[in-house]
């Protein structure tokens, strides 16, 4: 995260699987730092959400999008709730899938 703040693309392998279909366990993904005017519903981010006893990252979809703040939910239909665009640090621009 905050490589990604300061500008830096990075590459993760995400463990889980709310985003299979897109991104599976253990994908490589690639990340870049992203301004919030330019994210669009569809894009996948790493967005920091409300869980139910304290904050978490996700790499979920941006579900929908109002002004400055995005739903962000993954790809099964769950919905994590809004998040600010301070709370968006990077943007999916590349998935290579695990070996």
């Amino acid at each position: 995260m905050e490589l990604l703040k300061a500008g830096q693309t990075v590459q993760i392998k995400p463990i889980g699987h709310s985003m299979e279909g897109r991104i599976s366990n253990g994908d490589l993904v690639t990340l870049q730092p992203c301004i919030a005017q330019d994210l669009v519903a569809g894009d996948v981010v790493l967005a920091r959400v409300q869980g139910r006893r304290y904050f978490h990252l996700v790499l979920h979809l941006i579900i929908a999008r109002e002004a400055d703040r995005f739903l962000i939910g993954n790809n099964h239909g769950r919905i994590d709730g809004w998040v600010t665009a301070q709370n968006v640090f990077g943007r999916v621009t590349r998935v290579d899938a695990a070996k």
